[in-house]
């Protein structure tokens, strides 16, 4: 990771003190947060991408699509 930034939050006393008591690392829960939501972000985002590129690929014809894995086969 390269740098890091400091964010603040608001969180009720009791899960405060709850996480203090189990012995939790709220540094590293947090940072653990925070990259699944990235990740699920992300994973949305491609997603999307490759809706768009389902659609294009069904608009071309299947013979077409099919010389051109095979060409690309054949330079490897």
């Amino acid at each position: 990771m390269g740098t890091h930034t400091t964010i603040t939050a608001k969180i009720p006393v009791e899960h405060k003190a709850k996480l203090k008591e189990h012995r939790v690392n709220i540094n590293r829960l947090i940072n653990e947060a925070v990259a699944r939501e990235v990740q699920r972000l992300e994973d949305m985002e491609y997603q999307k991408l490759l809706t768009k590129a389902a659609k294009i690929l069904q608009k071309a014809p299947e013979d077409h699509l099919v010389g051109l894995i095979r060409s690309s086969r054949d330079e490897r």
